[in-house]
């Protein structure tokens, strides 16, 4: 079994930053992608940032310049620093990974969600 922990969500105003982060703990072998997702009241899940073992890098359009993934392979561990963030961030963000547990599956998990509300 493999658990995920997120933390860093939170109130801001515009312009203001914040930095998520998600640890991975449990039967991991090897970890692959680890990305972030947000999903805002009556929209769809989508993907903000995703980074792969080798650290390539891929944002949605609308957070480049201002977001960047980043992740610690050896602490299991992907982070998303948010800049200048905007009323239109404001949604949940979950957590995803795919990893190669112990017994040699590839599998995907995803976090429980955190928070972000970008608000004067």
């Amino acid at each position: 079994q493999v658990h995920l922990v997120e933390s860093g969500g939170g109130l801001v105003q515009p312009g203001e930053s914040l930095k998520l982060s998600c640890s991975a703990s449990g039967s991991i072998f090897s970890m692959h992608f680890m990305g972030w997702y947000r999903q805002a009241p009556g929209n769809q899940r989508a993907l903000v940032a995703l980074i792969t073992k080798g650290g390539i890098t891929n944002y949605a359009d609308s957070v480049k310049g201002r977001f960047t993934i980043s992740r610690d392979n050896a602490k299991n561990t992907v982070y998303l620093q948010m800049n200048s963030l905007k009323p239109e961030d404001s949604a949940v963000y979950t957590c995803n990974v795919v990893l190669d547990n112990s017994y040699g599956l590839r599998v995907n998990y995803w976090g429980q969600g955190t928070q972000v509300t970008v608000s004067s």
